[in-house]
């Protein structure tokens, strides 16, 4: 039906109708568009779009478990991203050629001694990047990789004498900079070590097999020893319940352990024996009563003695002096009697007989 066929009520409630709908249709076309610009900018917040980024690269052996879009490290942060891996030319000395970026601020951490660790991320041998923090080494110079400066970013540049850079500086990054370089520290993947692993086990198999067959042989010398052992407790079974029995009688209170150790006629011999000692001992006791008066009287009377004997020296003080005048005039009358013709032949001197030969005189000694 034309537009002109209606009436002038319904075309104008058309229009009405028409404008609302455009209406809808532009609010909706605005939400759309805000949410469509929310979501990129989400996204590119999120990729990393909208933050600075400074290029590095670094050299590996293998380009095994790296992919192009792996996150890059640093603290245990995803701060960058691998942008791109490449192979060396045949003649280079270093193999496989790994771009990536880092992100604002990380950039910061990353000074000229700082490296490149490469690690095993799986069992898989997947393997990721994490760039060291700078100023670890001890070395103090050292200089941040990149500075920004008036706007622009600034790269560190090693001196290099060769062309006419006898000191280190900053220069500006252009379109051709490719990156710093990062020194990196590889170690062998983990599929690597695995294999490794595996080898050194198979290389050891034969000496594990040689140890278990000697570990059978030392369980079964065991289980002979226990079987050996159980018949030789089986023996010692009667002897335990003799020596259980024995143990018993002596838990007796009324003296078991002494009537074994000393039986009754002995300890009767015992008891007289010790009742003659005492009796001995008691008499030996009075006779040694009597026996140190006696001597103590003995003693008294030679204390008597001694101080008569020393009275009577001390009221006599020239005796033993005239004693000895007596003495030596008794030698002179000998000596006088000796040389008298009358009494010289009483004082003969003393000859001595020596041995008598046991051969005749002038008997040779041997024939």
């Amino acid at each position: 039906m034309a537009l002109q066929d209606l009436t002038p009520q319904l075309r104008t409630r058309l229009s009405k109708i028409e404008k609302l709908a455009g209406l809808f249709i532009g609010i909706a076309t605005f939400l759309l568009l805000i949410g469509f610009s929310y979501y990129i900018y989400h996204t590119a917040k999120r990729k990393g779009w909208l933050v600075k980024k400074v290029y590095y690269y670094t050299f590996v052996q293998s380009a095994a478990g790296f992919r192009v879009g792996d996150p890059v490290k640093l603290l245990g942060f995803d701060a960058g991203e691998i942008t791109k891996i490449e192979p060396e030319p045949p003649e280079s000395y270093f193999n496989i050629f790994i771009q990536f970026y880092i992100k604002e601020p990380y950039y910061g951490y990353l000074w000229t001694d700082s490296k490149v660790k490469v690690g095993s991320s799986d069992f898989l041998g997947n393997r990721f990047l994490e760039v060291i923090k700078g100023g670890m080494s001890g070395d103090t110079n050292v200089h941040a990789t990149y500075i920004e400066k008036s706007g622009r970013m600034m790269v560190w540049s090693d001196p290099d004498p060769d062309h006419g850079r006898p000191f280190g500086e900053y220069q500006p990054v252009t379109n051709k900079f490719k990156g710093y370089w990062l020194v990196a520290d590889e170690s062998p993947a983990l599929t690597e070590h695995l294999e490794r692993l595996m080898l050194q086990t198979e290389h050891s198999l034969p000496g594990i097999f040689a140890l278990t067959n000697h570990i059978v042989n030392t369980l079964s010398n065991v289980s002979l020893l226990t079987i050996s052992s159980r018949k030789t407790i089986d023996l010692l079974q009667p002897v335990i319940t003799n020596l259980a029995c024995i143990t018993e009688n002596l838990k007796n209170p009324t003296g078991s352990l002494g009537n074994w150790l000393i039986p009754p006629d002995i300890r009767t011999q015992t008891v007289s024996v010790l009742e003659l000692t005492e009796a001995t001992l008691a008499g030996s006791r009075s006779n040694l009563v009597a026996l140190f008066t006696n001597l103590n009287l003995v003693l008294s009377n030679v204390s008597c003695i001694t101080s008569n004997f020393v009275s009577q020296l001390d009221s006599n003080k020239n005796f033993l002096t005239d004693l000895n005048n007596l003495i030596f005039d008794l030698d002179d009358f000998v000596e006088g009697l000796k040389r008298h013709w009358v009494f010289r032949s009483a004082f003969k001197p003393y000859e001595s007989i020596g041995p008598q030969p046991m051969l005749r005189p002038g008997m040779p000694a041997w024939k």
